[in-house]
């Protein structure tokens, strides 16, 4: 027997869409900016410019829906909540341990998990973190042209009291990389596992319920 479980809330699947589509005109707009590929004809053409702008306003949604996830780490349901990510009991961490050792072949069985599994939580955990690292990096990039004020205060501009321009542009570039690469390896994941447990996980990123065995 099988039962449906409303298990992606709507503010966690809109800020997963709205990240989404905010990391990949980031990205496009991001390599653009660091190695120009298309060429203006005309004078009255900005490509830089207009892919800057796309770029800024890209960066503010994203790290508004980025709050908006980590408010609902706190407000959301059980699925949605910081011990799926930080964890704070014994039944986490074996599920973090069976999930291991099924990826390595070692366990028969994936381990039941109607929202995240072990390994995707201390994944995603990981993840915030990288996008936070990603936020900081591209508002120093930004407080470079707004200063003083807000964003070099709070946002970012500090990073320069610890290390180059340089290195901030380099971190900010390769963790760009690190999400892409991320981001070909969740979806991978995400089908390959709703092929093996048939509980509508793929679907459920559109509807938030996932099909779960009585």
């Amino acid at each position: 027997m099988e039962k449906r479980v409303y298990v992606w809330e709507f503010p966690v699947r809109l800020t997963h869409w709205v990240n989404f589509l905010s990391i990949l005109a980031l990205s496009i707009t991001g390599f653009y900016i660091g190695a120009p590929f298309l060429h203006a004809i005309r004078e009255n053409q900005f490509i830089m410019a207009q892919m800057r702008f796309i770029h800024f306003v890209s960066a503010y949604v994203f790290t508004v829906s980025f709050l908006i996830r980590i408010y609902w780490l706190f407000m959301g349901n059980q699925y949605s909540r910081l011990n799926q990510f930080i964890f704070v009991s014994g039944e986490r961490w074996k599920n973090l341990i069976d999930t291991a050792l099924f990826y390595a072949f070692l366990k028969k069985d994936l381990p039941h998990s109607p929202g995240h599994t072990g390994i995707a939580g201390l994944t995603y955990f990981i993840m915030f973190l990288i996008f936070l690292l990603e936020i900081f990096t591209g508002f120093a990039l930004y407080s470079e042209s707004h200063l003083p004020g807000f964003i070099w205060t709070f946002m970012g501009g500090w990073l320069f009291s610890i290390m180059g321009t340089g290195t901030v542009r380099l971190i900010h570039h390769l963790l760009m990389w690190v999400i892409g690469v991320f981001t070909i390896v969740h979806v991978y994941v995400s089908w390959h596992n709703d092929v093996i447990e048939k509980n509508g996980l793929m679907s459920s990123i559109f509807s938030g319920y996932k099909s779960i065995e009585e």
